[in-house]
């Protein structure tokens, strides 16, 4: 059997109908910490995040057998669950928010299929953790990348890996 090796991937992933359900901190925890799981069970190598109020990026490239939509699947339902339960006891207001019109689940926090773009050449991987971190600037939450914390610009700018879980693209 041949082994599958995956190319790095740029994923954004949207809060459904753009909810900023993502702007309590306790909620972007929840994302750093699946992310954190993911590296430590050697599920996938997290090169760049940025964690917005109502969507993530994130650059990760996938380890192993476990193919991405796997990932992105466990990564997701994960999160959601995490998110469900919090709401469901501290803001049962805002879950109900979140109901879903679908036969398969209850709610619905995540925008359905985001689609990963694979990173092919280091030209279009740089330009891309460019946007990551320039998101927060550009959104008005800070003056500079590394002064927002919910993304790795820190860590290229200063070598700080708060969550001890990126490693740098030119690695």
């Amino acid at each position: 059997m041949e082994k599958i090796i995956y190319l790095p991937a740029f994923l954004t992933v949207t809060i459904q109908d753009w909810k900023p359900l993502l702007k309590q901190d306790k909620y972007k925890v929840i994302i750093l910490q699946k992310l954190k799981q993911l590296v430590e069970n050697n599920k996938i190598i997290l090169h760049a995040y940025c964690i917005m109020h109502n969507h993530i990026h994130i650059i990760w490239k996938i380890k192993g057998e476990i193919s991405i939509s796997e990932v992105q699947k466990d990564f997701l339902e994960s999160t959601a669950k995490k998110f469900k339960a919090d709401l469901k006891i501290h803001h049962p207001e805002v879950l109900k928010l979140f109901l879903s019109t679908q036969k398969d689940r209850d709610y619905h926090f995540w925008k359905r299929r985001p689609l990963p773009v694979e990173l092919y050449t280091p030209a279009v991987f740089e330009q891309k953790v460019d946007y990551i971190h320039n998101n927060p600037v550009a959104a008005g939450l800070c003056e500079l990348p590394g002064q927002y914390p919910f993304s790795s610009a820190r860590y290229y700018f200063d070598g700080i890996d708060t969550w001890n879980m990126l490693t740098h693209y030119n690695l």
